[in-house]
């Protein structure tokens, strides 16, 4: 799984930590963005397998990231996290093809059992 590369962007620190911590302790390569400008400039360089984005974020937004990975890397699935979580926002996500979307408090083990889904595909 070294060779899985997840990136993780969130403006909330502690939600990046947590899944860095948890993911790598599964034996997965974790990079975490605080905001989306580093992350898409990271991703014209690197494939990531799996990217975790949150949906509302300063500047560049979950939905941005998803366009700009799905028109880079369209094989690269996108999980989006978010605290607004309503219908709308999740039928717009799920029509970008995005592969999951978890409201926060996003439950770590949901979150592995999607990465794992995603990698699985």
């Amino acid at each position: 799984m070294a060779d899985q590369k997840i990136m993780v962007i969130d403006d909330e620190k502690i939600v990046g930590d947590m899944a860095r911590l948890a993911l790598e302790q599964d034996g997965f390569n974790v990079e975490t963005f605080l905001n989306a400008e580093p992350a898409l400039e990271r991703l014209k360089n690197e494939r990531f397998d799996v990217v975790v984005t949150d949906l509302k974020m300063k500047g560049i937004d979950g939905m941005e990231v998803l366009r700009t990975v799905k028109r880079l890397y369209p094989e690269t699935k996108v999980i989006m996290i978010t605290a607004f979580a309503n219908l709308d926002a999740a039928i717009e996500a799920l029509r970008g093809d995005v592969h999951d979307f978890f409201p926060k408090p996003v439950k770590i083990k949901e979150l592995k059992a999607s990465i794992q889904r995603a990698l699985a595909k």
